[in-house]
Formats: structure tokens, C-alpha cells, sequence
């Protein structure tokens, strides 16, 4: 039986870097060297609110822009503002954690056999990619705690809405049958154990996206319960997304009115690269960017925004740096070819303007502030960037404290709610 949540609140986690450079120093004083950082609003091609051609840092006025300023921290903090956390983590535990969801022929062939479930895993057991000191309680695998979540990241951290990601590998699964009973069996477990039991959690369906009409089929079951707001599928596919073969499966996420969303990893069997197998995890983390990329230009050139023009797409721990220069490069090529692509009607980069979101973890952030900020200008679209902690996944850069606090407010407060808001109908 489903039972509609209430609508309330969510944010993320924000962690000091120890190392930060001078000019980047966030504590007790607080020192930030910009100058102006122009940042000239050509949005077209989305509906954006302008937010100014000239930018001061937070805390200087326009006049005070190239200086250095010291201020105290004040006595009292403000509180935090009030966010939606686009990516957290839910993580199923154990296998034993979905036996009440799962049939006596499964948990007889778990407990009897060598079957044992996923195995696999996008993250590497205690890479700090996976899991920062101190996401659980003791003994307690990271992220599979909801009252460690709500007592350390949704209370403290202000988080009116947060979106739950859970990754379990259902696409490693090759047995079929094991595959669609563990995405509904998850699926299950999501409802009773995270969604029924805090009005802030929205959720992601898990479907076997490597079998797209049993995905589909999995949507329709699960799709109208008010709590799913997405479904999640690994970048890392058995196909390039845009193939005719997961057509089916992108048009029940648009009958359903749900967010298609592409999460970092998968386990199809084929290498991470499209050079072969590297040797090392640290490649393969890096190089996933391209993997995004790759599946980017593949849905808007087999036409799939085309066929469903209501659907969206989120890119999750994606990173962002990457796409202007992919949109450029897409944009040109497609003028160049697209007599081979005509149903591609406009230029691509309209379609990702139009169509996708990306969540902002992990942040690439360079040294000099100035940088990311020209970036986030090269998108030339404030409504594209959802705040995410990626809780509890350990990155280098913090989105709040080493992007957001030195946005206009306007653009932060996009960013840090309004985006997702809007994009996830909440």
C-alpha cells in the first residue's frame, strides 16, 4: 500500500579542507582575492533569471571587489540555508536486509547456495570515494542508517527535500530472474524502510536497465507511488542510452513524469575506457566524464528527446567542467553532419540546456576561484547546476563551501534548491 509523504525539507554536508590555498581560507577569518569576476549572462536556449554582469565576491561590495578582506566570524553563525540534496546515498546493508521483500524461492537460493546477490560495486570497499570518516555509526555500513542521516546530515544541515540514490549493482546481476526480483525487492525496501519513515525522502525506482521492458515494467509497478521522483540507471551501459533498445524504458520514465537519472558506474562486462581496461581505480574514476559525455551525445542523436519531449535527464556525479566544451564541440559537429542525424531539429547544446541537469559533486574546483566561475558562465544557463553532498562519499571540493558561498545570491539559491525543485517536481 503506498502512502503519499508529506513535502519538507533537505540539504548536504559540508566539510573543511584543511589544505586549502591563502586566498581560499574559510575559519575564523574569512580571505577571498577575486577581484570582479565578470560574468556576462548570454543564456539562450533557457529560461534563466539574469543575475548581473558583474559580480562581486560574498562580503565585498562591487567597490571592494579586488581587495582582501578579513571579517570575524560572528558570534552566532546564521543558520544554514534550507536546501534540496539532489544525491544521497541509501545503501542496502546486507542481502539479509531485502528478505522480507524478497520471495522464498530467493532467500532459499541465498541461504543454500553460493548466490549471494550483488557483488559488485561502483565504489571500492573504504576508497574514500566511498565513504568519508565518520558516515555511520561503528560497525554499520556507510549510508544504510537512516537515523544516522537524519540526526547528522538532514537535521543539522538544514535539508528540506533529499533524494535518495541507491546503487545496489542490479545490472551486475546476469541471471535475469535475479535481476527483477532484486530491483522490485529494493524498490520494496525503499518504501518501508526510508520513504514511509521520513517525509523528506524522495526516492530513485532501481530497474535492471541491461533488460529495458522488464525496467519498463518495473516503472509502471512502482512509478506512481508519490515518494519516486527518478529512476536511476548506471552511465556505464551494455549499450550507448540512446539505442532504439532503451526506448521503452525512457518512455515509461516520461508517461510516469519521472527523471531519468544517470549515476556514475555500472557493471555491463565491458572496459571502463574505450581504450581498454586500465589498471588502476583512479583511471577509471577520472576518466567516467567521458563516459557521461558519450551517453550525452547518444541519447540526443538517436533522437530520444525527440521521441519524448518531456523527458528529463539528471546526470549524477557526473561533474560538470566538462560539458561546455563538449556542447561546443557537439554543436559544431552536428552542423557539420547532421544531414545524417535529421531528427536532430536544433543544435544539441538546446536539447542539454533544455532537457538535462547536473548535480554539482564531484566539484572540479581549480585553485583560482575565477575559473569555475567563467565555467559556470560557459553553460550559459543558471537553471542547469543542482546542489548534491553525495553523502557519504568523500570529495575534495565542498559545493557550499567552495562554490555557493561565493555566488550571487540569486544563482546560489537556483542552485542550492530552486533547480531541483523545479526539475523534480517538488
Amino acid at each position: 500500500m503506498f502512502h503519499k509523504p508529506e513535502v519538507n525539507g533537505f540539504s548536504g554536508l559540508a566539510m573543511m579542507v584543511a589544505d586549502a590555498p591563502e586566498e581560499f581560507v574559510i575559519g575564523h577569518t574569512a580571505r577571498l582575492n577575486l577581484g570582479h569576476a565578470h560574468i556576462v549572462t548570454r543564456f539562450a536556449g533557457c529560461a534563466v533569471g539574469r543575475w548581473g554582469a558583474t559580480m562581486a565576491p560574498t562580503g565585498l561590495s562591487r567597490e571592494e571587489g579586488s581587495m582582501a578582506v578579513e571579517s570575524p566570524l560572528p558570534a552566532i553563525a546564521p543558520a544554514r540555508p534550507a536546501t534540496i540534496d539532489a544525491e544521497i546515498h541509501n545503501v542496502v546493508s546486507n542481502t539479509e536486509a531485502l528478505f522480507p521483500y524478497l520471495s522464498e524461492h530467493w532467500r532459499e537460493s541465498i541461504t543454500q547456495t553460493l548466490f549471494k546477490g550483488a557483488v559488485d560495486a561502483a565504489f571500492p570497499r573504504n576508497a574514500p570515494t566511498t565513504a568519508r570518516p565518520n558516515s555511520g555509526p561503528p560497525g554499520v555500513t556507510p549510508g544504510s542508517s537512516l537515523s544516522y542521516l537524519q540526526a547528522n546530515v538532514l537535521d543539522p544541515m538544514n535539508v528540506e527535500t533529499a533524494i535518495l540514490a541507491c546503487t545496489y549493482a542490479v545490472d551486475s546481476l546476469r541471471n535475469p530472474d535475479a535481476a527483477i526480483a532484486f530491483a522490485s525487492a529494493i524498490n520494496d525496501w525503499q518504501i518501508a524502510e526510508w520513504l514511509d519513515r521520513d517525509s523528506r525522502l524522495r526516492a530513485s525506482i532501481v530497474v535492471p536497465s541491461q533488460l529495458p521492458a522488464d525496467a519498463a515494467r518495473e516503472i509502471e509497478r512502482v512509478g506512481d507511488h508519490p515518494g519516486f521522483v527518478q529512476v536511476l540507471m548506471p552511465v556505464r551501459s551494455h549499450q550507448p542510452y540512446g539505442n532504439r533498445n532503451y526506448h521503452e524504458m525512457f518512455g515509461a520514465v516520461a508517461r510516469k513524469d519521472l527523471v531519468a537519472g544517470i549515476h556514475f558506474g555500472g557493471h555491463p562486462g565491458n572496459p571502463p575506457t574505450p581504450s581498454g581496461w586500465p589498471s588502476h581505480y583512479v583511471e577509471e574514476y577520472i576518466d567516467m566524464a567521458g563516459v557521461f559525455a558519450s551517453q550525452v551525445t547518444s541519447i540526443i542523436t538517436e533522437g530520444v528527446f525527440d521521441q519524448y519531449p518531456t523527458l528529463r535527464v539528471a546526470l549524477l556525479e557526473a561533474g560538470f567542467t566538462w560539458i561546455p566544451a563538449h556542447m561546443w564541440r557537439f554543436d559544431k559537429e552536428w552542423r557539420n553532419l547532421r544531414r545524417l542525424v535529421p531528427w536532430v531539429r536544433r543544435s544539441p547544446s538546446s536539447y542539454i540546456r533544455e532537457h538535462i541537469r547536473v548535480t554539482v559533486q564531484p566539484l572540479d574546483a581549480p585553485t583560482d576561484p575565477r575559473m569555475l566561475l567563467g565555467i559556470i558562465e560557459q553553460l550559459e544557463c543558471d537553471e542547469m547546476l543542482m546542489y548534491a553532498s553525495d553523502f557519504p562519499h568523500l570529495h575534495r571540493f565542498d559545493a557550499e563551501a567552495d562554490l555557493l558561498t561565493h555566488l550571487p545570491t540569486s544563482l546560489a539559491t537556483k542552485i542550492r534548491r530552486d533547480n531541483a525543485r523545479s526539475f523534480y517536481r517538488l
